[in-house]
């Protein structure tokens, strides 16, 4: 029996909408640049004794990922409007621009401790020694005044075989230190021609200038850099590792908070988490955790008193449910904290030093319940578990995800790209030219659809004054 079905319709009659995509590739510097008499080889993996790979497994040129996927069929026309980014595909190429056996590489760890920094060390040593059979390896101590100022370690696998199961990095690590003369000097003293280096924001800002002064000089060295933040504020792509075990960890504190505020009449529990410019860590643990009552982050301001404000939100909750607990991000409330000209300070990354708002709004909220509620009784937990965060040795997701990291950014420096960053963008692994990566900021977006979770599982105040 034939049957003739009407064409397919949208839920509301209209007939779906077809487009194009109009996409730009954005480039990504690469050896042959300046380097033009540099000739390619067949990559080792080839010829490996043990593992063959299929030609799936290698990438070409015409690999990309696209920046942008989520669009609104409705306002916006694909085709016409400007190009969208996409960013060349990370992975293994058939050819390479370097000869492995005379590889000597450089790793350095730069900033804050972040979970997973030792992951991704034994990762680039393990991958550089037995996916290429390179043969010299270091270790740069201290950061990157360690590039000058002290002798590099040897590296190799039987060395790192248990770092991934160890919180910290095993190289140390040290902010400021920055001297870009003395650091290119002392990569070309030493001989090494690919330097990967692993940092937060200020590092990375680092990387492009002496990604850049490499370049001025016309060196055949790859530079590659892997973003750490355990805030999550690195920009274009989907997270920092590290983050999802901070997020895990920082739900313990919560848990207790919440176990300290409901068995106290009148409790509340207030847990401080990283986040200096940004709310991730607050947000998902606040998401996850499903204990919090109102999540305070900076790209939010609040403030506390009147209609609308945080303690009139707490009086009402505590009369509901007796007990109460707030999450608030290290840098939420800072506009409101008294500061004197000896606190306004930079750090030697040059990042602000940040006052504590979880000691300063300890302190508001027992004012507040002293002067509106004398005599009654009350009490406020403060829990700050920043440092044990950052410090705990990665969790499964994240050490899969160093390891991705690692070993997408060794193959990327052997195929002859520099001057780029290794990280994934709507789940997969791209690479992004560091000096566009540097300048961008992952901050939270207020009006997009995670804010709103957050506030409607809490149902805390949009702190707007009317």
């Amino acid at each position: 029996m034939n049957e003739n079905f009407p064409p397919k319709t949208n839920l509301d009659g209209r007939q779906p909408k077809s487009f194009t995509i109009n996409s730009t590739l954005v480039r990504l510097p690469h050896l042959t640049d300046y380097l033009p008499h540099l000739k390619p080889q067949a990559t080792p993996l080839e010829s490996n004794h043990f593992y063959h790979p299929s030609d799936e497994f290698y990438l070409s040129h015409s690999d990309v990922i696209i920046r942008r996927t989520i669009y609104d069929l409705s306002t916006t026309s694909l085709s016409s409007s400007s190009p969208h980014l996409s960013y060349p595909r990370a992975g293994p190429r058939k050819q390479i621009f370097y000869n492995p056996q005379n590889v000597r590489a450089a790793i350095v760890t730069c900033g804050g401790l972040c979970p997973g920094l030792n992951t991704v060390i034994r990762e680039l040593v393990v991958g550089l020694s037995e996916e290429y059979g390179v043969p010299e390896i270091f270790g740069i101590k201290a950061g990157y005044r360690g590039f000058y100022s002290m002798d590099p370690v040897k590296l190799d696998v039987k060395m790192v075989d248990n770092w991934h199961k160890r919180g910290g990095t095993v190289l140390e690590t040290s902010r400021g230190g920055f001297d870009l003369h003395k650091i290119v000097n002392a990569i070309e003293d030493h001989g090494y021609n690919q330097v990967y280096i692993i940092g937060g924001d200020g590092t990375l800002r680092g990387a492009v200038k002496i990604f850049n002064e490499i370049l001025r000089r016309k060196l055949h060295i790859g530079v590659a850099a892997i973003p750490k933040t355990v805030d999550n504020d690195v920009g274009i792509i989907d997270r920092s590792f590290g983050f999802q075990t901070a997020v895990e960890k920082a739900q313990q504190a919560i848990s207790a908070a919440h176990v300290e505020a409901e068995s106290a009449p009148n409790g509340i529990g207030l847990v401080k988490l990283m986040g200096r410019t940004t709310g991730h860590i607050a947000l998902n643990a606040t998401l996850s955790s499903r204990d919090v009552d109102c999540c305070l982050i900076p790209e939010n301001p609040f403030y506390l008193e009147g209609k609308g404000g945080l303690f009139e939100f707490l009086d009402d909750r505590l009369a509901q449910n007796g007990h109460a607990v707030v999450v608030v991000a290290e840098g939420a409330g800072q506009d409101m904290i008294p500061r004197t000209d000896a606190a306004s300070q930079k750090d030697e990354s040059g990042n602000p030093v940040f006052l504590d708002v979880g000691v300063w709004l300890k302190g508001e909220l027992k004012r507040w319940w002293e002067r509106d509620h004398k005599g009654e009784l009350f009490t406020v937990k403060y829990i700050d578990p920043t440092y044990m965060i950052r410090a705990v040795t990665a969790n499964a997701t994240d050490n899969l995800y160093c390891t991705l990291l690692a070993h997408s950014a060794i193959h990327g420096v052997m195929a002859g790209y520099t001057g780029f960053v290794a990280g994934p963008i709507n789940g997969n692994y791209a690479y992004i030219p560091m000096d566009e990566i540097a300048v961008t900021k992952n901050e939270v977006n207020t009006k997009d659809h995670n804010w709103a979770w957050v506030r409607s599982v809490t149902t805390q105040p949009d702190f707007v004054r009317s």
